[in-house]
């Protein structure tokens, strides 16, 4: 399992266009195969932070999404909305005990 987190730092006129098109766009990606979660956190400090949280069942499963064409118009909406470059991680769970 990947989980794949997104940080985002949004130009303050840009939240509301944001927000709306993830609740468009949020249906589609959670149906791409191997995508088991999806969830949209936005910063408690800072409001114009979110992050995207996701699951996938594995690394190819994740690089259909993140090279679909669907993926393609959907970054480029959203990095137009950017106010700092975004950055991402992929991590795998781990059970220590």
């Amino acid at each position: 399992m990947i989980l794949r987190i997104v940080q985002m730092t949004l130009r303050p006129e840009c939240l509301e266009d944001f927000g709306k098109m993830f609740e468009e766009r949020k249906s589609t990606i959670k149906g791409f195969r191997g995508c088991r979660h999806l969830e949209l956190w936005q910063g408690a400090n800072d409001p114009n932070v979110f992050f995207t949280y996701s699951h996938w069942e594995s690394e190819a499963d994740l690089d259909h999404y993140r090279f679909s064409e669907f993926f393609k118009e959907t970054w480029t909406i959203t990095k137009a909305m950017f106010a700092q470059k975004a950055q991402a991680w992929s991590v795998e769970q781990r059970v220590v005990v």
